[in-house]
């Protein structure tokens, strides 16, 4: 197996997706811990220009945790798609078609892997918690202001608790 140096890939100006904060140390972080394991069953892949199509946050980890070069089979080459199918996969590639089944997590999986691993828990409250800004036994109304925000997909709901908490808004997701 030989070695292909880093330089010669090239991060896409055209991918929509982000990683940054605490998120990119986590990426680094599972990659630091898993690469020999991971990156070959789920490598970078490229056109026949060396522009990365998918992986460039895995891409830009590697990077950043020193690599100059790489193993050749965390590199998957794709050499015959036309612009247009380059462009349907940088999207299908990023897209997160399903949702976190978290009854099945909290109970078959352990949160602190969980967590290590780079996935976002959500703060689900099981109420009774006295700091809890929603809960409102004994606390007037007056001095709590609240918005609803109504998600189509547990997906988006995820995604907009994070923001949110992201923010330091205090949020509890509630499933009707």
């Amino acid at each position: 197996m030989g070695m292909i140096k880093l330089s010669k890939i090239k991060p896409n100006e055209k991918n929509p997706r982000f990683v940054k904060d605490e998120k990119f140390e986590k990426l680094c972080k599972s990659i630091e811990s898993f690469a020999e394991k991971m990156m070959p069953l789920r490598p970078i892949v490229i056109d026949e220009n060396n522009i990365i199509l998918g992986g460039n946050m895995r891409f830009k980890a590697l990077k950043h945790l020193g690599y100059k070069e790489i193993p050749s089979d965390w590199i998957k080459q794709a050499n015959d798609l036309t612009e247009e199918e380059k462009n349907e996969f940088i999207i299908k590639d990023n897209v997160g078609f399903g949702d976190w089944d978290w009854e099945v997590l909290a109970n078959e999986w352990n949160s602190d892997e969980l967590e290590e691993w780079g996935l976002d828990i959500p703060n689900f409250a099981d109420g009774g918690d006295e700091n809890d800004p929603f809960d409102d036994n004994g606390v007037e109304a007056k001095n709590q202001y609240g918005v609803i925000v109504m998600c189509d997909s547990e997906g988006v709901q995820e995604s907009v608790f994070k923001d949110l908490t992201g923010m330091g808004f205090n949020c509890k997701i509630v499933i009707t």
